[in-house]
């Protein structure tokens, strides 16, 4: 059942969604060629908790850390390690969920480790461009697969592909809620856009082929192919002056 919010909860999920958007905020110049994945988490998590949110993926259905960490050709749900070092040229993904009052946020980011190759630049430009292709299709009356088809049209016309093993969702008093928001799909079709509702939008990009196998580990999702993969994320409103970006830093 999708769950439409009223006004004072979409400002609830907001100020959750600010302290998201705080840390991502501050993550470009934390991530560095020798910084541990482990490092980022417990950056990450500090920052989340100073400013009073509490860290949303920790313990989520037995995941245990704070946040996602995937580097290169990870996809999603890299777990932080104190073994993994970025080095330069790498690109590394950071996902991460915040509980303020009883609301969620979510976001993402992919950032560049040093300097990187124009290939993996492209990647990371195309998929945050794909991000806002399917933010600018959220608006009332338009059908969820509008959102999906903006994003895979985007991502294919530069000749990546978009993960479908992996879909964006419905967000509020809990982290995943319907409707679930593929990143690929044909317009016209899914749920219809009503205001109230509240998305999260992620495409996850691969340079090469979509499909995706898990590690050992249970969590961690890899492309088959082993090309690099990037992630952007964020939580938007549905409402009548059209997507509000809740994860984008307000100037207040």
């Amino acid at each position: 059942m999708i769950i439409i919010k009223s006004q004072e909860e979409i400002d609830k999920i907001a100020s959750a969604c600010q302290i998201v958007g705080e840390v991502l905020e501050r993550l470009p110049s934390f991530v560095k060629p020798g910084v541990s994945t482990a490092e980022i988490e417990e950056f990450s998590e500090r920052s989340i908790r100073r400013r009073g949110g509490v860290p949303a993926f920790k313990g989520y259905r037995g995941y245990p850390a704070s946040t996602c960490i995937s580097v290169n050709e990870q996809v999603v749900h890299g777990m932080p390690s104190r073994s993994v070092r970025l080095r330069n040229g790498d690109i590394v993904s950071i996902d991460l969920g915040v509980i303020l009052n009883g609301f969620y946020g979510d976001g993402a980011i992919t950032l560049p480790v040093g300097e990187i190759d124009e290939a993996a630049r492209h990647l990371i430009d195309v998929t945050r461009e794909a991000l806002h292709a399917g933010i600018r299709q959220a608006v009332i009356g338009n059908r969820v697969c509008d959102i999906s088809a903006a994003i895979q049209g985007h991502v294919e016309s530069h000749n990546f592909s978009v993960v479908r093993a992996f879909v964006g969702h419905g967000i509020g008093r809990s982290l995943h809620e319907e409707p679930q928001v593929p990143n690929f799909g044909k317009a016209g079709t899914g749920s219809r856009l009503k205001e109230g509702m509240t998305l999260a939008i992620e495409p996850m990009v691969n340079a090469g082929g979509p499909d995706v196998r898990i590690l050992d580990d249970g969590w961690t999702a890899v492309t088959l192919d082993g090309s690099l993969s990037a992630h952007f994320e964020h939580t938007v409103a549905i409402t009548k002056e059209g997507p509000r970006i809740l994860t984008q830093l307000t100037k207040d």
